[in-house]
Order: structure tokens, then sequence, then C-alpha cells
């Protein structure tokens, strides 16, 4: 079956139940989305699908309906995203082990939101967990990011 990732089309020939994670982690070597706790609810697989957060560990590839990115696509190490550039510029950071699902889930959020206040942060980010307790500091890199995307 195909399927685009990170903007290259990738012929891969897998069972359709497996799981999109154990896709772009095993077959495709994309290891920046985690296996948390394997049943949608901790955020630490969360990846874009047509732009749209999603769990990666609840699709399975079979039933994957359009373009996946994942943090490996999001940007680059000289052209990071906004999104990353705030993590790195606030010290996000601790453990690091949600932080590419946070990631994404703050990148969706404002490409949906540009302008979002506090309870549009809380409440795209409430179910990516993070046992380090980065929180506010997550929240306060989302608001810089959404400032420096005004910006342009």
């Amino acid at each position: 079956m195909k399927l685009t990732v990170n903007g290259t089309e990738h012929e891969v020939d897998i069972a359709p139940a497996t799981p999109l994670l154990w896709v772009l982690r095993d077959v495709l070597g994309l290891t920046g989305a985690k296996y948390g706790c394997g049943i949608g609810q901790c955020g630490a697989c969360t990846v874009h699908v047509d732009g749209v957060a999603e769990r990666s560990c609840q699709i399975p590839v079979g039933d994957l309906w359009g373009a996946v990115t994942t943090i490996e696509g999001l940007g680059t190490p000289d052209a990071p995203h906004p999104v990353q550039a705030a993590w790195i510029e606030h010290q996000v950071a601790q453990c690091g082990y949600c932080q590419s699902g946070q990631i994404m889930t703050a990148a969706a959020l404002l490409a949906e939101v540009p302008e979002p206040d506090e309870a549009a942060i809380a409440d795209a980010l409430w179910n990516n967990l993070c046992r380090c307790g980065t929180y506010p500091r997550i929240k306060t890199a989302v608001r810089s990011a959404a400032q420096k995307l005004k910006e342009g």
C-alpha cells in the first residue's frame, strides 16, 4: 500500500491492521512519534493526518485517509517550525518523551486557531500527558509560537 509521509510517497508491504505508529517507526525509521500508552490516551504518538493532530497508535494503516506529517517533517534543524523554535527558546523539554506529541498537537492548534486564548491552549493540550510536569513552559511556548506566527 502507498502512503505519503512528510511529503514523500512510500510503498509499504504490511498488514492493513498494523497501527500507523509501527509503520512510521519500524518500517520507515521515523522514531519521533513515541509509543506511550498504546490506547490513544497519552498523546506521545501524535502526528498530523491532513493537518489534524491524530494518535498514530490508534490508526490502522489500511484506514489511513490522508498525508501524514511527523515531527521529522514539521521543520528542519536549520528552519524549525515556530513551535519547535519556541520549545527550544523556552527550554520546554525535560525527559523529552512526550515532546514530539506536544509539539504536533500545538502546531495543529495554531494552524486552526492562530491566536488561541488560554482556554483554547488548555483544551487542545489537555490529553497530551507530560510526566515531568512541563505544562507551564508548554503553554508559554505555544503563546510565543502564536506571536511569532502572527508577526510572520
